[in-house]
């Protein structure tokens, strides 16, 4: 593992963002033994640190000099766009911009007499432009973006070239099947979700740090997690209840 993929993994860890407990549901509907929540890296540090793994990581990509606009999708993702694009400037000198999308379009004060769809005004600059965000799941929220993006794109002061979404975490999954009144069926295994994602918009998608990984590099360094409302050391009971549940739902 790289040492921000390290960090990372001691972040979701100490900070309680990953964690197990009986009863969970996903969005979608589906059953699952464990949680990520990026929404509590609410402090100044955990913020920055976030920021600076995914500035290594776009470094590490090869893409530090190329990046141009940071966006992220609105709520967890405007978080993670700014600490991104703080910490590219402060590693490694790159004053990139970012911006985020609104649940509704803004129509009053600089907005008057025309909606806006982002809150900052950098994506009507244009540019090539990098999505960050927490986990996907099914990448409704990612597909979301996109298609404002696309709808701003005949409006910018220069051309934008999306270059592709990258996750803080992949949960390495499916997408979930329903039935013909929309109830989830558990047990079964739908599509990719992320190559749903890719043929459907024709973007990459790219993780700092994948579940499997996270889990078995906890579990080696002896790491304590969040389980049951509790911070303890991973057991086997948890890896099992992992692997069972990709085993199930997984790609």
């Amino acid at each position: 593992m790289k040492d921000y993929q390290m960090r990372l993994a001691r972040l979701l860890a100490e900070s309680g963002a990953l964690f197990f407990k009986e009863g969970l549901r996903l969005k979608d509907g589906r059953p699952t033994p464990y949680f990520i929540n990026l929404g509590v890296f609410r402090t100044g540090r955990l913020a920055w640190q976030l920021g600076q793994c995914f500035a290594e990581w776009i470094d590490d990509a090869g893409m530090a000099d190329e990046v141009q606009l940071i966006v992220g999708p609105s709520y967890k993702g405007s978080a993670i766009a700014q600490g991104a694009a703080i910490a590219l400037y402060e590693k490694f000198g790159r004053d990139v911009a970012y911006d985020y999308d609104r649940k509704e379009a803004k129509t009053h004060g600089e907005a008057t007499g025309h909606g806006m769809l982002f809150v900052t005004g950098a994506a009507l600059e244009g540019g090539k432009t990098l999505i960050l965000d927490d986990v996907g799941t099914s990448m409704t929220t990612k597909l979301d973006l996109i298609k404002k993006l696309n709808w701003l794109k005949p409006r910018l002061a220069r051309p934008m070239e999306i270059m592709g979404v990258a996750l803080a975490v992949d949960r390495e999954q499916t997408q979930a099947v329903y039935d013909q009144k929309g109830r989830v069926r558990e047990g079964e295994k739908g599509r990719d979700a992320v190559a749903a994602f890719t043929e459907e918009s024709g973007l990459p998608v790219w993780s700092l740090l994948g579940v499997r990984k996270a889990v078995d590099y906890l579990h080696q360094e002896g790491l304590k997690v969040l389980i049951e409302d509790e911070f303890q050391l991973l057991s086997l009971d948890q890896l099992e209840q992992l692997d069972e549940y990709l085993e199930q739902y997984g790609r």
